[in-house]
């Protein structure tokens, strides 16, 4: 094994051990939801909903932003004791949004008849499913270890391709740079790539007319830089844009396949939010596998600047391996 620090694998492993322990804390919820009695319900709301959700952005000072998202919004009544009721959670799994929005609806329509599971404790606590997705464990199972197979696989995979690099170079010492400059510029290029699939795919989608809903700059403060340890005011254009995928109502904010760009420049960032002026008529290119995902431009901008960065990662690595 590499002679590696054991918080450098510590901080590689965080996030499946993060998801790893939200699996267990869901599956003791829905332990405890097993002994929760049922009674007859009906589905009284069944429509989308938007709702604003908070997700981790580094790149901010205070470390998220708000981003709306689709939900489907199913509300049911039930009775308990004599007491009427009103819920709108689902399962007990965790909706973040943007998740079968259709399926969901199409599975609970207004009028449906359903068995509601509620806790006899506080009956306002109810679901309709209280089983996790089937194969879920299965799949944690197989991502751990393929997670675990790269991580170990490829530190031990590094550190033998530096002792090979070191019997052929210039400079011996210079191998660990060498090959850590070549695997990363691997990694750029295997992103680039996918980006250039996935925007060949997006041009395919099925094309339906949208409105847009608002148009501007949002402001934040950025997270400080690692060198001189200061926030800068950063810019970013925000474009929601609504529009109907058979005969569902959506709302986006992913203008473009290449996500969300900020800028310290405010008229760079004003230049994009003026092509979508508030109440303008758009096309709207649309996923069919998932109808939340949405984009008005099917290419990635500058995508360019992806293999430009790749071509001097891997000519920096050519320089030190021939000269040392």
């Amino acid at each position: 094994m590499p002679d590696l620090p054991w918080f450098a694998y510590a901080i590689l492993l965080a996030p499946l051990g993060l998801l790893l322990g939200i699996a267990c804390y869901k599956s003791l919820q829905v332990r405890a939801a097993r002994e929760w009695p049922s009674t007859a319900g009906k589905v009284v709301v069944s429509k989308t909903e938007v709702r604003k959700v908070k997700v981790i952005d580094s790149d901010r000072a205070e470390g998220h932003r708000f981003e709306e998202r689709n939900f489907a919004d199913i509300v049911y009544e039930y009775s308990v004791a004599g007491r009427k009721l009103r819920n709108n959670r689902v399962s007990i799994g965790e909706d973040r949004g943007n998740f079968q929005v259709a399926e969901t609806i199409a599975k609970y329509p207004v009028g449906a008849a359903v068995t509601v599971y509620y806790n006899p404790l506080h009956p306002d606590q109810a679901v309709l499913e209280r089983d996790l997705p089937k194969g879920m464990w299965g799949c944690l199972g197989i991502g751990t270890a393929i997670v675990l197979s790269i991580v170990f696989g490829s530190a031990i995979g590094l550190h033998q391709l530096t002792e090979i690099a070191a019997t052929h170079l210039v400079n011996p010492k210079v191998s660990p740079f060498v090959v850590a400059m070549g695997a990363f510029g691997l990694l750029i290029a295997l992103f680039g790539l996918a980006l250039q699939r996935r925007a060949s795919l997006a041009r395919k989608w099925p094309v339906v007319p949208g409105t847009i809903r608002s148009s501007g700059l949002e402001q934040f403060m950025s997270a400080p830089s690692e060198s001189s340890g200061r926030s800068q005011l950063t810019f970013q254009s925000k474009v929601s844009f609504a529009y109907r995928f058979k005969d569902i109502e959506y709302v986006s904010e992913h203008a473009s396949l290449s996500g969300t760009v900020s800028s310290t420049s405010r008229a760079l960032m004003q230049r994009f939010a003026r092509k979508y002026p508030t109440g303008a008529k758009v096309q709207v290119y649309v996923n069919p596998l998932d109808p939340s995902d949405a984009v008005l431009e099917p290419r990635v901008s500058h995508i360019w600047i992806i293999w430009a960065s790749v071509a001097f990662i891997w000519g920096v690595a050519y320089y030190a391996a021939v000269h040392g």
